[in-house]
Parts: structure tokens; C-alpha cells; sequence
């Protein structure tokens, strides 16, 4: 039965019932394919054509029967007040899934159970034991202390799911797991674009630090605990010391913002982080920040010069490469797949990518 997946096709699309009707010429009425969705009727073969061309998937994706459950969702900050902008980004986040999954399995890929720690979740009573959380979590990855270069190709290598979204509204991520028929659940974190990459890469460590961790407390020490373990994961202790002294009772802006280069967090992060770890004194911090808000830093949406360059998610098209390569996938469903036409595929697999010099 196809209703699950009209109707999740549609709110991917961010369309009503009246608008898809009015996409396909009003063949049907969105009555009729209320019905369709609540699985009441079944649409004939052009019908069904009709509709896979106005929401931009397959008719193997409509008549499909991978079933999968987007639970546990978490948005940090506020929650969607718009229903319908809400129904959008988790289908969003399933379309993803489902890709993700097909194409792994056709490689043989085990890495949908993502990476976890047999100690997770990691029980977080005091604040400080975020700190710990993340040190265990860089320990079981192999990182050591060095900054991590791209943090969402990290999470990806990893079996996290990352999914890089427009939203009309101020949402910064969600955390969540979508459960599946066959399978274990697959980990998904939501992160909205357009936004620097600094703030992208907090955003992905504090929805992390959800993930992991276990905290007890309210809403707002779970935020305060999240927003540790993010500084500490990014900015390990022993790094810092290294980069910046175990104490401080001064700092240039030269300096500051090199270490937003290292590191890939904001200065006012970075002042955080060194303020939990006592390299800078009460009295340093609060000047800073004073500064911060005299300059506009502290404005949303973090307005910091120097801002670094949204991540990109890369393993997803190189898998459906790497399978379109060895013939496990026509081009066809490699198209599909990467959600390009066949003829902007054969120009991407015939000419070279420009190099960056």
C-alpha cells in the first residue's frame, strides 16, 4: 500500500493536499488522495505516474515497502511551531535514510548501526561529567586531542546519518533515530543550512552530546550539559593547554581567532571553553564578552568575522559513485538516488571536478 509513502512524499515537498491536486491538473481531487494516503483506495497506473513526477520520486519509491519510523526527535533551542515545517524536515530526514540504506546494502555495508560506546549513554549528574562524556566518546573514535577537520564526515565515517536542511524557521538541529521494519535503528542528526560553519559544527557536537548522553536534570541543565560536552569534544583540555597555557590574564584578537581556525569554533566558544577550564579568570571572560556584544559578535546569527565554511556531507555521493562503478546500480538508479538527471550524472562521472588551488 502506497500511503505511508504519498503522504511522506508530500510533506517533503511541503505541499497540501489542494496543492498536489493542482499539480497534477486536478485529474483527481485531494479528497480522493486523501484516500489514496490513508490507504482507503488504490490510484490507477497513470494516477500513480501523475503523482511520482509532481513530488519528484519514483513509482519504485511509491509502491516500495521499507517502513521506517523517525522517533526520539529532539529540536534544540525551541520546538517547530509550524506543523507542516515540522512534517517537511523529518520526511526529509526519512528520504535520506532510505537512500542511505539502499545504497549500503547493495555494497554490503554494515555501517547503518552507528559507532556507539558500549559505556553509552553516558550518565551525567554533574557538569563536569559532560567534559568526561566527551573524552570517552574521542577515545572509543581513536581522535586523541587533535581538532577534527570536518566534523560532519566524522559523524558520517561513523554511522550517523547528517542531513543539511532549509527551514523557514530559527531551528539549529534535531536528534533522532528512525526505526525501521528490518534492521536496528538508524542515528540521524538534522542541522539547518545557511548558517556559519563554526555555529554548523556546535550545533552537530551539542546534538551529539544528546546522543551519548544520559543527563539528569531539567530541560535546562540537559541544554547546559549538551552545550559542555559540544566545547569540550571540539576543544579537548589537553589541546587548549598546549594551544593556549593552563593560565591566562590576557589574549589578542590575532590570537583568538587563530584558534577559531584550529579548532572550527567561534571566539565566543572558544572563551566558553577556556572560561570551564579556568585558563581564563571570571575577569577576562566577562571583558571579552563585553567586547563581543560592542561588536556585534553576539547578534544572531553570530555575526564573527573570519566565519568558516558550512561542511559538506560527501560520503552519501560517493557511495552511490562507488556503486554506479562497479555496476551495482544502473544510472538510472544512480540518478535517482543522488536526485539528478541522468545527463547531469554522465557530465559529473565524464568531466573532471575543478581543484581548488
Amino acid at each position: 500500500m502506497i500511503g505511508k509513502r504519498l503522504k511522506l512524499a508530500r510533506a517533503a515537498a511541503g505541499l497540501s493536499l489542494r496543492d498536489l491536486a493542482a499539480r497534477i491538473d486536478n485529474r483527481v481531487s485531494a479528497q480522493q488522495i486523501g484516500k489514496y494516503e490513508r490507504d482507503e483506495d488504490v490510484p490507477g497506473s497513470s494516477v500513480l505516474l501523475a503523482l511520482s513526477h509532481a513530488l519528484g520520486v519514483s513509482l519504485d519509491y511509491l509502491v516500495g515497502d521499507q517502513e521506517m519510523v523517525l522517533e526520539g526527535v529532539e529540536f534544540r533551542k525551541k520546538q517547530i511551531t509550524s506543523k507542516k515545517e515540522q512534517a517537511q524536515i523529518q520526511a526529509k530526514a526519512l528520504h535520506l535514510i532510505e537512500r542511505y540504506l539502499m545504497v549500503e546494502e547493495i555494497l554490503g555495508l554494515p555501517s547503518a548501526e552507528w559507532d556507539k560506546p558500549r559505556e553509552a549513554p553516558f550518565p551525567v549528574r554533574q557538569i563536569g561529567d559532560a567534559d568526561r562524556a566527551a573524552q570517552y566518546l574521542r577515545e572509543h573514535w581513536n581522535l586523541g586531542i587533535d581538532p577534527i577537520p570536518n566534523l560532519v564526515e566524522l559523524l558520517e565515517e561513523r554511522g550517523i546519518k547528517v542531513l543539511v536542511v532549509d527551514s523557514e524557521e530559527n531551528i539549529d538541529g534535531l536528534a533522532a533515530q528512525v526505526r525501521r521494519s528490518r534492521g536496528e535503528p538508524v542515528r540521524v542528526i538534522v542541522v539547518r543550512s545557511g548558517v556559519h560553519g563554526e555555529r554548523q559544527r556546535f550545533n552537530l557536537a551539542h546534538e551529539l552530546g544528546h546522543m551519548v548522553m544520559e543527563v539528569q536534570g531539567d530541560d535546562k541543565f540537559r541544554e547546559k550539559a549538551a552545550h559542555r560536552f559540544a566545547g569540550a569534544f571540539l576543544m579537548p583540555a589537553e589541546a587548549l593547554w598546549s594551544s593556549v597555557g593552563r593560565h591566562r590574564s590576557s589574549i589578542g584578537w590575532n590570537e583568538l581567532f587563530a584558534l577559531k581556525q584550529l579548532f572550527g569554533a567561534s571566539v565566543q566558544a572558544i572563551t566558553y571553553r577556556c572560561g570551564d577550564l579556568g585558563i581564563f579568570p571570571p575577569s577576562l571572560s566577562e571583558r571579552l564578552f563585553r567586547e563581543f556584544s560592542r561588536l556585534g559578535f553576539r547578534s544572531a546569527p553570530n555575526y564573527e568575522p573570519n566565519q568558516l565554511p558550512e561542511e559538506k556531507a560527501g560520503r552519501f555521493d560517493r557511495l552511490c559513485y562507488r556503486a554506479l562503478a562497479e555496476n551495482a546500480i544502473s544510472e538510472a538508479k544512480a540518478a535517482e538516488l543522488l536526485n539528478i538527471t541522468v545527463r547531469e550524472l554522465n557530465r559529473r562521472m565524464e568531466e573532471p571536478a575543478a581543484v581548488a588551488v
